[in-house]
């Protein structure tokens, strides 16, 4: 594994998950009545603190191009699924709250599952499939699966809402990160003019759009610790189905190392849904201030 790699990806993740506590901080104090609407982000506009978080959240995003331009997307996803642990060690710090158990067994399962994952798969890079229907089969599966989860989740808005929303984020993020691959590699191949006559780096655009106004209404509605988790397990998931189904990326397939990478890859979501749930995350307005947001949901 290139350590250039490994920074930028450490690096993004520390971006992203500093980036997701300052929104959803800010989000939380948002009227529902902008509820899966692009008007969210026009009021969240207006706060420092969500601009702050934006921007790191930015930062993260192109750091993540940049690993994935270098190295293998199921190499760089499972690395940008540490986010999580940046994002609880800034709820650390501002709760004042111990890891124990729970935040030191998920932890370990998180960076334990990561590691299994990239020592077994050995992820390297391959020959893209130049097939447009298999490209289009499973980003049409993955858009379509985000697309039944935001119809349900604006149905249960006040329930697993939060959930189906961070999780559908999470799936077009995956996405996202696939087509940034793709955009990086026809702007090496034919500068501005091949990037642009494209239809990735729109689609890198609208599934950034999309998804970030679907992670703010998840924000806005839930506590940190309900919609994190799962929008930090769906992305590298997704990415990981990309990066296999249509970039080329190949990963070791004999019945040793596809137990352990299997293993890997459910200890990572386990650690992420321990660290998510820990009692430092940010409870948020949700359950902070019951009266008040039941009052602005009549």
């Amino acid at each position: 594994m290139s350590v250039l790699v490994l920074v930028l990806a450490v690096s993004a993740a520390c971006c992203l998950g500093f980036g997701f506590v300052l929104q959803q901080d800010a989000a939380q104090k948002a009227p529902l009545s902008d509820f899966l609407s692009f008007r969210l982000l026009l009021d969240l506009m207006r706060v420092p603190r969500w601009l702050g978080g934006l921007g790191l959240m930015v930062a993260g995003m192109v750091l993540g191009a940049v690993a994935l331009g270098k190295g293998e997307i199921s190499l760089v996803e499972p690395l940008l699924a540490t986010n999580l642990l940046f994002a609880l060690a800034l709820s650390r710090y501002r709760t004042r709250q111990s890891l124990g158990r729970q935040g030191w067994a998920g932890l370990a399962l998180l960076a334990g599952g990561v590691s299994a994952f990239i020592v077994a798969g050995e992820p390297r890079g391959g020959h893209a499939i130049a097939d447009p229907l298999r490209h289009w089969l499973i980003i049409g599966a993955m858009v379509g699966a985000a697309l039944v989860l935001t119809a349900y989740g604006k149905r249960s808005r006040l329930s697993w809402g939060p959930v189906l929303l961070a999780t559908a984020a999470g799936l077009l993020y995956g996405v996202q990160d696939a087509l940034t691959r793709v955009s990086g590699t026809l702007f090496s191949e034919g500068g501005f003019a091949e990037l642009f006559t494209g239809w990735q780096p729109y689609g890198v655009l609208a599934c950034g759009v999309t998804g970030l106004v679907l992670v703010q209404s998840a924000f806005e509605t839930a506590p940190l610790r309900m919609s994190l988790p799962a929008l930090t397990a769906a992305e590298p998931l997704a990415g990981i189905l990309c990066g296999v189904g249509f970039l080329g990326d190949r990963l070791r397939t004999d019945t040793g190392a596809l137990a352990w990478e299997a293993s890997g890859l459910a200890a990572v979501v386990v650690g992420i849904v321990l660290l998510g749930l820990h009692p430092a995350m940010p409870c948020g307005a949700a359950e902070a201030e019951p009266p008040a947001r039941d009052l602005q949901r009549r």
